[in-house]
């Protein structure tokens, strides 16, 4: 018996010698469950000789027989005429057996001063329970809590093992992709100062934060930050890209799956909510998870918990999620794609990622950051970066953003020969979007970049956007002109 490792190998074991040496009729070991406040059960009943009744089942611990046997400590013996001041639960076990039961034995579990669980014992003959069967069964109690102190340490070595797997697993997932991001926030723009100070903001907290921005700002960075500074840092952050996985998958991806769910799941596997228990759980372009899986989600930020696949046993998470799209979720919301009720649960805190675009003096420091970490991946040895070349990609739209930029910057440092950057212009506008704005205005013999937007400013009498403002003339983006405007110190309510 002491070798069983199972707690339903070992329980069946129990109850087969118990039964086969005093004859009693049903046998349970009780346990606390992972669940405050339940007891897990389980259980064997002869009611059949030849084919013995094994049973699982979790209840509320208050009022229970076994509660009263987990403060005491000691053994219990109840008769046919109490049974009306027991638990409901407990009450079924009479009627299980057809009211034949007559008594209730519950012995403790004891591991030194620890109290284990409780060995249940139901017989339809009083006499079995007899002083000297008694003394016996105390004693059987002593070997049964061995064996389940043992079951108990495997179960545990067995899920902090499949856990140790699984996240390092994950790991792997997330180094095999890091070289595609930059270590550090870059950016001293008043639009990432904003970002940064939000970052600050919330991270102490437990909020949902949901980071909103185009594909290629930076989103997974800002994430990392928020965990980073969080009083969950002592963990590493779980990631998960929503878009990435198949539909049919990502359900198990997140919540984990028991051995057999489904056709190929050949083991059990640990879902990223329970890897992320005690830490961030990262969920990117989350206006990509399907409609019906929606509400599994909802469900879990609700109430920490949640099942897996094939199991109908809650699991309790404790989980700050951080969220990040690139989708309209209010649009989505309209047209019936993404649930209301989620997004504003997700929508808690949420922080504006700026594009490229609206930061362009944040683009010197980007490209000799990148510079510099790439040359220095390679083996190179680059020390100087043109200006003419940080001009024009400071001038540039940048429609993929931060990871366009990097990708440029790359294909620089392997073009590069000898110590300075060399950046081929013509290549890089030829990266650049295939229908850009028409402008209307184009700079006059020895114009620069300062006295066009100065003249085109003048003659819109300040005006920036609409069909006749500046930005139209000058073929940018409102955005875009009001950045560069304040780049070059350039105030337009001064003109008028």
């Amino acid at each position: 018996m002491l070798s069983r490792l199972d707690i339903d190998e070992l329980v069946s074991e129990v109850a087969k010698e118990i039964h086969h040496y005093f004859d009693i009729d049903a046998i349970s070991i009780v346990l606390r469950s992972d669940r405050k406040n339940k007891l897990s059960i389980y259980s064997t009943h002869y009611l059949d000789e030849h084919h013995p009744a094994h049973e699982q089942s979790e209840v509320d611990e208050a009022g229970t027989l076994s509660e009263r046997v987990f403060k005491s400590k000691e053994m219990l013996l109840i008769n046919l005429s109490e049974r009306d001041t027991l638990a409901p639960y407990e009450r079924m076990l009479f009627e299980t057996w057809g009211n034949q039961l007559q008594t209730l034995c519950l012995l403790p579990l004891m591991s030194g001063n620890n109290m284990l669980g409780v060995l249940k014992l139901a017989q339809c003959e009083e006499k079995v329970f007899t002083t000297a069967n008694l003394k016996l069964l105390r004693q059987i109690a002593e070997r049964v809590a061995i064996a389940v102190d043992n079951a108990l340490a495997y179960q545990e070595i067995h899920r902090l093992k499949e856990r140790l797997v699984d996240e390092n697993l994950a790991l792997t997932e997330q180094l095999n992709n890091v070289e595609s991001e930059f270590g550090e926030i870059i950016g001293r723009s008043e639009a990432m100062y904003s970002v940064l100070k939000q970052v600050e903001m919330v991270a102490q907290s437990d909020s949902t934060v949901l980071i909103l921005g185009e594909t290629g700002t930076g989103k997974e960075l800002i994430a990392r930050a928020i965990h980073n500074l969080s009083g969950r840092n002592a963990r590493r952050m779980v990631k998960m890209n929503c878009a990435a996985m198949p539909a049919g998958l990502l359900e198990s991806d997140l919540f984990g799956h028991e051995r057999g769910a489904f056709t190929g799941a050949s083991t059990q596997r640990i879902g990223r909510f329970e890897l992320a228990d005690k830490s961030s759980l990262f969920l990117d372009e989350v206006g990509d998870m399907p409609l019906e899986l929606q509400p599994k989600l909802l469900r879990v930020l609700q109430e920490q918990e949640f099942e897996r696949l094939g199991s109908n046993k809650l699991i309790q998470t404790d989980v700050r999620l951080i969220a990040a799209t690139n989708r309209d979720l209010k649009k989505m919301v309209a047209d019936r794609e993404f649930r209301n009720d989620l997004y504003y649960r997700l929508n808690v805190f949420p922080i504006h990622l700026p594009p490229l675009r609206e930061r362009p003096e944040d683009i010197p420091l980007l490209v000799k950051a990148f510079t510099f970490k790439i040359a220095r991946r390679m083996g190179r040895n680059i020390d100087s970066i043109p200006a003419e070349a940080l001009r024009t990609l400071s001038n540039m739209e940048w429609p993929g953003n931060v990871r366009e930029l990097e990708n440029v910057v790359e294909r620089a440092v392997l073009l590069t020969r000898g110590n300075v950057l060399q950046l081929s212009l013509p290549d890089v506008i030829a990266m650049a979007p295939s229908t850009p704005p028409v402008a209307t205005e184009v700079a006059q013999d020895g114009e620069d970049e300062y006295q066009l937007i100065m003249r085109v400013l003048k003659e819109t009498n300040g005006v920036v956007a609409g069909p006749k403002g500046a930005a139209q003339r000058l073929g940018l983006k409102r955005t875009t002109l009001l950045s560069r405007m304040k780049r070059l110190g350039i105030d337009k309510d001064a003109l008028v």
